[in-house]
C-alpha cells in the first residue's frame, strides 16, 4: 500500500512539472518552424508581430505586384489589356490568395475571381469595387470590403490608348491567412495534448505495472478479434476486478463468434437467393423481350400468332411476379415478420374450395386433379387461411414444375390421424433421388443442379412451406421414388374445446 502511495505522489509531482517543461520546449521549437514554413510559403518574412496584424500581412502579399503593374502601365499600358498576360499574372496571384479584375469604361473586361477562394461572393465583390479615381493618384491604398465579403482591394487607375478610363484591381481574401494561423494554433494545441497524453500514459503504465499481463492478454484478444480471429480463449487472472473484465470479454467473444457465424450463413444464403432469383428472372425477361421484338418486327402477322405471343408474354410476366413475391416473402421470414392472422378453419370446407380452384387451373394445363377426403365435416383447425393456401400452392407449383408425364396427375388426400389432420399431395412427376429427399425443405436447396431454365425456381418455395407449418405447430416431410413421383405430407393439430369443470 505504501508503494502505491509513493507512486501516486511521484506521479502527481511529475504530472505537474514534466508536461510544463515538455510543452514549453515543444511550443517554442514548433512555433519557430511554423514561422519559417509560413514565410517560405508566402514569400515574405513572417514574425510574431506581423502575424498578429493580419491586415498588414495580407496587404504585403501583393505589394510587389501592385508596383510591377504600375510600372508596366507606364511602360506599355496595352499589355495590361492582354487577356493572356492577365491570365498568367492571375495564376501567380492565386498563390497569394488574390485575383485580378480589369474594368474599362465601367465594364468588367477581365475577372480572375473564383468561387472557391472568395466563398461564392464574386458578384457582390464586383458591385462593391471602388469607382475610377483618376490617373493623378494612379496607385491607391488598399480598401477593405467588410461585411460578408471580407476582401482587401488595391486599385490602379489609368487611361487606355483610346482614352477610356480603366482600373486594375488586385482583390485579396482577408481571411486567406486564417487557415495558416489556425493550423499553427491547432498544431500547438495538438502538441500540448500529445505531451499530456504521453505523460499520462507513461505514468499509468508505471503505476499499473502489476496488472500488465492481463491487460496485454486483453490487447492481444482485441487484435485477434479485429483481424477476424475468434477461435481463442481469454484466461482469467488473480486480480478480482481484472478477472471480471476478462470473463466479460470472453462472454463477448463467444457471442460475437456466434453472431459472426450466423451472419456468414445468412450472407451465403442471401447470395444463393440473389443468384437463383437473378438467373430465373433472366429467362422470362429474355423470352418477353424476344416475343415483344417479334411483335415489333411484324413476325406475329396473324391474330393467332399475336394471341399466342401475348399469352406467352403474360405467362412469363406471371413467372416473374411469382419470383418477386417469393423474394418479398423470404425477407419477412428472415426477420420473423410473417403477417399471420389465425382463425378457426373448417378443414373440409376449406379444402373443398381449394380443390375447386386448383382443379380449374390444372385443367387448363392439361393435368388431372384427384381429391380424397377422409376427414369428418366438423373437424376444425386453427390456421391462417392465406398462409395455408400459400403452403398448398407452393407444393402444387413444385409438382407442376417437375412434371414430366402426360397427363400429369396430382392427388390430394385428407386423413384424420388422432389429434392431427394429415394432408398428402402426391404427383406422378420425375421424382427425387433418395439422397436429396432429406434436404428439399432447406432454403436454397435445388435438386436440379444444372439449373435448367425450364425448371427454374428460387430454391425457397418448400422452405417457406416448412416455416409456415412450423409456425402453425405442424410438421412436413416427403417421400419419393425416382421416375414415379413424389408425395409431400404435412400435419396440423386439430382444434379441440377444453371443458372447464367447477
Amino acid at each position: 500500500m505504501k508503494k502505491l502511495k509513493t507512486r501516486l505522489f511521484m506521479a502527481f509531482v511529475l504530472i505537474l512539472i514534466l508536461p510544463v517543461l515538455l510543452i514549453s520546449t515543444l511550443v517554442f521549437g514548433l512555433s519557430k518552424y511554423q514561422m519559417y514554413a509560413l514565410s517560405k510559403t508566402l514569400g515574405l518574412e513572417v514574425t510574431y508581430d506581423n502575424l498578429s496584424d493580419n491586415a498588414n500581412l495580407v496587404s504585403n502579399l501583393t505589394t510587389s505586384y501592385v508596383d510591377s503593374l504600375a510600372d508596366q502601365i507606364k511602360t506599355d499600358k496595352t499589355k495590361v489589356l492582354d487577356p493572356e498576360y492577365l491570365d498568367e499574372l492571375n495564376r501567380e496571384l492565386k498563390e497569394k490568395y488574390s485575383a485580378l479584375v480589369l474594368r474599362v469604361d465601367g465594364e468588367i473586361r477581365y475577372s480572375g475571381l473564383e468561387d472557391d477562394l472568395f466563398h461564392n461572393s464574386i458578384d457582390k465583390i464586383v458591385e462593391e469595387l471602388p469607382q475610377y479615381k483618376g490617373v493623378e493618384d494612379d496607385k491607391h491604398n488598399g480598401i477593405y470590403l467588410g461585411d460578408k465579403i471580407r476582401v482587401l482591394v488595391k486599385q490602379i487607375d489609368f487611361v487606355t490608348a483610346e482614352q477610356h478610363p480603366a482600373s486594375l484591381f488586385i482583390v485579396t481574401s482577408s481571411t486567406a491567412l486564417v487557415p495558416h494561423i489556425r493550423t499553427v494554433l491547432i498544431e500547438l494545441l495538438l502538441a500540448a495534448i500529445i505531451v499530456l497524453a504521453l505523460t499520462s500514459m507513461c505514468l499509468l503504465v508505471w503505476i499499473y505495472n502489476s496488472i500488465k499481463v492481463p491487460l496485454t492478454q486483453l490487447k492481444e484478444a482485441t487484435n485477434k478479434i479485429k483481424n477476424g480471429n475468434l477461435d481463442f480463449t481469454v484466461e482469467g487472472c488473480d486480480v478480482e476486478e481484472i478477472n471480471d473484465l476478462c470473463e466479460d470479454f470472453e462472454d463477448m467473444r463467444r457471442r460475437l463468434k456466434a453472431t459472426t457465424e450466423e451472419k456468414m450463413n445468412f450472407d451465403r444464403e442471401s447470395k444463393a437467393l440473389i443468384s437463383n432469383i437473378s438467373h430465373d428472372l433472366k429467362t422470362p425477361i429474355t423470352a418477353v423481350k424476344g416475343y415483344v421484338e417479334g411483335i415489333m418486327d411484324g413476325v406475329a402477322d396473324t391474330p393467332e400468332k399475336m394471341d399466342r405471343y401475348i399469352r406467352t408474354i403474360y405467362t412469363k410476366a406471371n413467372d416473374m411476379d411469382r419470383l418477386i413475391n417469393e423474394l418479398t416473402f423470404y425477407s419477412k421470414i428472415d426477420t420473423n415478420r410473417i403477417p399471420y392472422t389465425f382463425s378457426k378453419v373448417c378443414v373440409v370446407d376449406y379444402f373443398n374450395d381449394c380443390v375447386e380452384e386448383l382443379g380449374m387451373e390444372l385443367e387448363e394445363r392439361g393435368m388431372v386433379l384427384e381429391y380424397d377426403n377422409r376427414v369428418a365435416p366438423d373437424v376444425v383447425i386453427i390456421a391462417d387461411v392465406e398462409q395455408l393456401k400459400r403452403v398448398i400452392n407452393n407444393i402444387i407449383s413444385n409438382s407442376i414444375k417437375y412434371m414430366d408425364k402426360t397427363p400429369g396427375k396430382i392427388k390430394i388426400r385428407l386423413k384424420d390421424v388422432g389429434d392431427f389432420i394429415q394432408v398428402e399431395i402426391e404427383d406422378n412427376g420425375k421424382g427425387i433421388e433418395a439422397k436429396n429427399v432429406p434436404y428439399i425443405f432447406e432454403r436454397f436447396y435445388r435438386t436440379d443442379a444444372s439449373r435448367n431454365s425450364a425448371k427454374g425456381g428460387s430454391g425457397i418455395g418448400l422452405s417457406i412451406v416448412k416455416k409456415i407449418l412450423d409456425d402453425h405447430g405442424g410438421k412436413v416431410w416427403a417421400t419419393s421414388v425416382e421416375g414415379e413421383g413424389t408425395t409431400i405430407y404435412f400435419v396440423i393439430r386439430k382444434y379441440q374445446e377444453v371443458p372447464l369443470y367447477e
